[in-house]
């Protein structure tokens, strides 16, 4: 029998949350030389659902323009429910925040990248992000925040 102090993770679910695919520029856009810029952001929050359960939703958002007009717009929110038990707070914040966007992000890539290519655009592969790095980033950023004085309102 486990301790109740045992450490234990597991993937319960994963799902899509939310889906938008927009081509505003269409047909036209498809009448002229493919030459695309690409806008990619990724945003990842949780919210406790039980004592030791979490959902972790990603947000995949990719805006392709086209000489200056939109050719499509693909958001994704790709989520999945955690069981997070017997982690200290920091761990815990950790996993919340960069293990578990990256076993959430492939699911999301896959699901961007089919919806590029049914609304008639050419494959969109995204790169692998590093969550580790982009997490750490969020916890110095909030400790600056922290670190700062209040500045007085008047």
């Amino acid at each position: 029998m486990a301790a109740e102090t045992d450490q234990k993770f597991e993937i319960q679910k994963v799902y899509v949350k939310d889906i938008s695919f927009e081509t505003p520029s269409s047909p036209k856009v498809f009448t002229k030389q493919w030459n695309p810029k690409t806008d990619i952001r990724i945003h990842s929050e949780n919210a406790r659902l039980d004592d030791h359960v979490f959902e972790v939703c990603m947000t995949v958002q990719v805006t392709v323009t086209q000489e200056e007009a939109t050719a499509f717009l693909v958001e994704v929110k790709q989520a999945g429910i955690f069981l997070v038990k017997n982690f200290k707070q920091e761990e815990r914040n950790r996993l919340l925040g960069s293990h578990c966007p990256s076993i959430l992000f492939p699911f999301a890539r896959e699901t961007v990248s089919e919806l590029v290519l049914k609304g008639g655009f050419p494959q969109l592969l995204l790169n692998p992000v590093n969550f580790e790095s982009l997490y750490q980033q969020h916890v110095i950023a909030l400790e600056e925040q922290k670190s700062k004085p209040d500045q007085a309102k008047h």
